[in-house]
């Protein structure tokens, strides 16, 4: 039995602290253009984190991609 090995790697975003940090919208952007920018890349997950401060709701999303070659 052969056993593939892939690497998958990850960043996180989140909007700034502020009166706008809560802003999903304009996260999903941000996080859209940061995989545009990476090129070639197979996404495999996105999870959105919503972390409450202060200051309110502060969501983050991490994603999880693989070199658009490994498929």
């Amino acid at each position: 039995m052969t056993i593939r090995q892939y690497t998958v790697s990850h960043f996180s975003q989140s909007n700034p602290a502020g009166d706008s940090q809560s802003d999903i919208t304009a996260l999903l952007r941000t996080v859209a253009a940061s995989i545009e920018d990476l090129g070639d890349v197979v996404v495999q997950d996105l999870i959105l984190h919503n972390e409450i401060t202060a200051d309110g709701p502060w969501p983050s999303i991490t994603v999880y991609y693989s070199d658009g070659s490994t498929e």
